[in-house]
């Protein structure tokens, strides 16, 4: 089979381009033989000058595989020139030539030694999957080779290969890097479309129903296996229970999911015994690098689960999304590796023509937090590197807060530096908050517990009928160590990166453990609601809940170590927690935990109260009065009120309003002297410690809120030219022709003076304020004052409407004057009768 494989057309091309450049990426379709045959390819090149090849696998079981299966091909055991690292298990030998990996472990090399100066060949596989830990492996390498590249030998090389790649950006991204393609073994592949009947089906987020029917048609239908993808765990444990009353012993159904156990995942994909099918139910760990013996049909639900992180609450939630048409061909492609297939997908050919081309990266949707301390431990921050995607502004503030609040940071002359503290969370292999947590729960002598943990949060739940409660599950790992070996074989791996406990035993273990656990997630403290509820709060504000037979349901407070929740839904579903105990807030927690000062008003006694609060993050812990307050107390708290409530809490006149609108008038056409004072509410409330503390001193009551003169605190904020400029340039009223002083409303836009038609004869020019910069709005009213023109043209309005207003209002108003040349006239405010009589 070796000889017919068609990535061996490409090779003598594929050593030549990486014989000239240092970049490459290939494209070879699923069955090419790429992720087997290019590393041994490529084993005896000069240019490699005996160095070694590291690939990279996004997962365990197919870093195994392949080196198993090179290893095979060179007729040897694993661990000779073929070998692999990975978690809980590492098989290399000082001949391996070529080390199969995983994403996590190239991090670890590459700050143990940022040149790879072993290494010759750095292979991305499946690189598609745009994996965090992959981009940033590659970030991490391609600054590494910048620093370091002078001092190697030979410079490192790089080789990004998948089935589907995004090849031009990703050539554009390694500095214009040759692209070569395979055309792939692929047998052909029938696709039958098979839309959801969502009369039948009506449940959107439920594809179980509509996949069992489609698994039991295409079983039917044709012989052979069927790899069926579907989003979650959830939906392959529904979806095989359905299954599994649909078929007798001759079909073997078979689960294919990431949490599940080496060997059952190699259990999965093997093939099933003679005169047995199989099922395999996957989620889109099946979609590339796994070979699953035997099938030829594939049934596609088209979606897939994903974590989505949320940085306004520091917490990802699970979105079910559909798939990129690249995973799709993935998908279908996995029917007609060894044979031709057919695909049966549940969606229809104009929504295949919908999908997005290719899946978004990782990095854009997740918890940055491992990413940001991987990049301190390198010496630099997350936007210093050169990244494919970059990472997003707000998820790297988050993360930066987060590990900040753990002491993993520190801020030294402006800059960021890592902390000791730090430096031994990014030197464990696990997420900073369980590195965060290990460290504590030293301290505090519960690490071995700590450690148990830990593991426990790595791999699937062996909760069981225990609840969300941690400890009954430790007790399961003590009572059945050779059960669950895989856990209790990496909580002891972490149990001896630790030299030493340094907290001694404490007295009573399992609160130490829930200190240090606290201290990790001081955003997921829980409060129950009210005594024997299911329903908790979140000192992140978000609220959660227990299953209502949960025994931690009688439980008043709780750490969340695990919460799942569906984006779009209110409440998460806590899996994971442990029981606090509350009178920790006040000790061992207590640096967690921040006093403030409260001021309000109560609106039943109308005074001023005040009171002590202990909050935890969102949480009111406790609250107590405060009767006495100092000046600055008063002044502080009342300046928290008027930011809660805002300034409609003062008594604002008329001239107030009035004055802020003139100012504002006066700054927008810079008039001088300038340095106008910014008089709006927002501004006001950001500026409130100068102009108006120094009136609260005294306040106790609302009614002293209420005597404080607006007008006069704000025209103190202007100096003596400027009070002069506002008395000249936006007077509080304007002298008519009639000789009346008229009220201007600047509060409008543009100012309004409102006047009495007959004030304004013998005026032909509209009045302006500003400098001469702003005409008045006129408001021309009739004897009854009700407006008879609006107009900025004054001019305009004598020569054109004038005849009309007068001829409608002459006889409605016989005694005021309507003169037939109103610019000759004499301007009045009274009736003709008593105008006469004026001297």
């Amino acid at each position: 089979m070796a000889e017919q494989l068609p990535i061996f057309s490409l090779l003598d091309a594929l050593r030549e381009q990486l014989a000239a450049a240092d970049e490459l990426v290939l494209e070879a379709p699923p069955g090419a033989g790429k992720t087997t045959q290019v590393p041994l390819a490529l084993l005896d090149e000069s240019w490699l000058a005996g160095k070694k090849i590291l690939m990279l696998e996004p997962r365990r079981i197919a870093a195994r595989g392949a080196a198993e299966r090179m290893a095979a091909l060179l007729g040897e055991r694993v661990g000779e020139q073929v070998g692999y690292r990975v978690r809980l298990e590492t098989k290399v030998s000082a001949h391996t030539r070529i080390e199969v990996i995983t994403e996590g472990i190239l991090q670890r090399m590459l700050q143990d030694d940022p040149s790879l100066d072993d290494v010759g060949l750095l292979i991305f596989d499946e690189f598609h999957e745009r994996s965090l830990n992959a981009d940033l492996g590659l970030a991490l390498t391609l600054e590494g080779r910048r620093l370091f590249g002078d001092l190697r030998d030979a410079p490192l090389k790089i080789l990004l290969m998948s089935a589907t790649l995004n090849g031009a950006a990703l050539c554009d991204y390694l500095d214009n890097a040759p692209l070569l393609r395979s055309e792939g073994r692929q047998y052909p592949v029938d696709v039958y479309y098979r839309p959801v009947d969502r009369r039948r089906y009506p449940r959107s987020g439920d594809i179980t129903g509509a996949m069992q029917a489609c698994i039991v048609e295409a079983h039917r239908a044709h012989q052979g296996n069927i790899l069926a993808f579907l989003p979650g765990q959830a939906d392959i444990r529904r979806c095989s229970e359905q299954l599994a009353q649909q078929f007798d012993s001759d079909t073997v159904i078979a689960p294919l999911y990431g949490n599940l156990s080496l060997s059952e995942q190699r259990a999965a994909i093997a093939a099933p015994p003679p005169g047995q099918r199989k099922i395999v139910l996957a989620t889109n760990i099946a979609e590339s690098s796994l070979t699953i013996d035997g099938v030829n049909i594939v049934v596609d639900s088209g979606l897939e689960r994903q974590l989505v992180y949320e940085a306004r609450n520091a917490s990802s939630r699970l979105t079910t999304r559909r798939i990129a048409a690249a995973s799709a061909a993935q998908r279908s492609g996995r029917a007609g590796r060894q044979a031709p297939g057919v695909c049966y997908r549940l969606w229809s050919e104009a929504e295949q023509q919908r999908l997005t081309e290719y899946s978004e990266a990782e990095i854009l949707h997740s918890d940055l937090s491992s990413l940001y301390l991987q990049c301190m431990q390198w010496g630099c921050r997350p936007e210093e590197l050169s990244w494919l995607d970059p990472p997003p502004p707000a998820y790297c503030a988050q993360a930066r807060d987060l590990l900040q609040s753990f002491g993993a940071l520190l801020v030294r002359e402006g800059q960021l530096s890592l902390s000791d503290h730090g430096r031994a969370m990014a030197a464990l292999p696990v997420a900073p908050r369980l590195a965060h947590m290990l460290i504590e729960a030293q301290q505090l002598g519960a690490l071995a517990p700590a450690c148990q943990l830990a593991a426990l949060l790595g791999e699937r739940d062996i909760g069981g009928d225990h609840g969300a409660d941690i400890q009954p599950r430790l007790a399961v790992l003590a009572n059945a160590p050779r059960r669950y070996g895989h856990i209790v074989r990496q909580a002891q791996q972490y149990r001896r990166l630790f030299s030493e406990v340094q907290g001694g035993q404490p007295a009573r273990v399992e609160s130490a453990l829930a200190v240090a656990i606290a201290r990790a997630f001081p955003d997921r403290i829980a409060r129950q609601r009210s005594p024997g509820s299911a329903d908790f709060q979140l000192s992140n504000g978000r609220s959660a809940r227990v299953f209502d037979d949960d025994p931690l349901r009688g439980s008043p407070y709780l750490v969340a170590v695990d919460i799942s929740g569906t984006a779009g839904d209110s409440v998460d579903r806590i899996r994971l927690a442990c029981r606090l105990d509350e009178a920790l807030l006040d000790d061992a927690l207590a640096p967690l935990c921040r006093e403030e000062l409260s001021a309000d008003w109560d609106e039943e006694l109308g005074r001023f109260v005040a009171e002590r609060q202990h909050w935890l993050g969102k949480l009111l812990i406790a609250r107590r009065p405060q009767a006495q307050l100092s000046a600055e107390q008063r002044v502080g708290a009342l300046l928290s009120l008027f930011r809660r409530r805002g300034l409609g809490l003062l008594n604002w006149s008329d001239e107030a309003r009035q004055l802020c609108a003139r100012v504002g008038l006066l700054a927008a056409h810079h008039c001088a002297p300038g340095g106008w004072p910014d008089f709006s509410e927002a501004a006001l409330l950001d500026a409130a410690e100068n102009w108006l503390a120094p009136y609260l001193s005294k306040v106790s009551k609302l009614r002293d809120i209420q005597a404080l003169d607006v007008r006069a605190m704000l025209l103190a904020q202007l100096d003596w030219p400027q009070q002069q400029a506002l008395q000249e340039q936006a007077p509080e009223r304007i002298k008519v022709p009639s000789g009346s002083r008229i009220a201007v409303d600047y509060c409008s836009s543009p100012p309004v003076l409102a006047v009495k038609l007959q004030e304004m004869f013998g005026c032909e020019h509209t009045p302006l304020v500003a400098e001469g910069k702003q005409a008045l709005l006129l408001h021309l009213l009739s004897p009854a004052r009700r407006p008879l023109q609006v107009t900025a043209d004054l001019a305009g309005f004598w020569r054109s409407s004038y005849q009309a207003v007068k001829k409608d209002m002459k006889g409605r108003y016989p005694k005021h004057p309507w003169p037939d040349d109103p610019l000759s006239a004499t301007a009045t405010a009274y009736t003709k009768a008593r105008a006469a009589r004026q001297p």
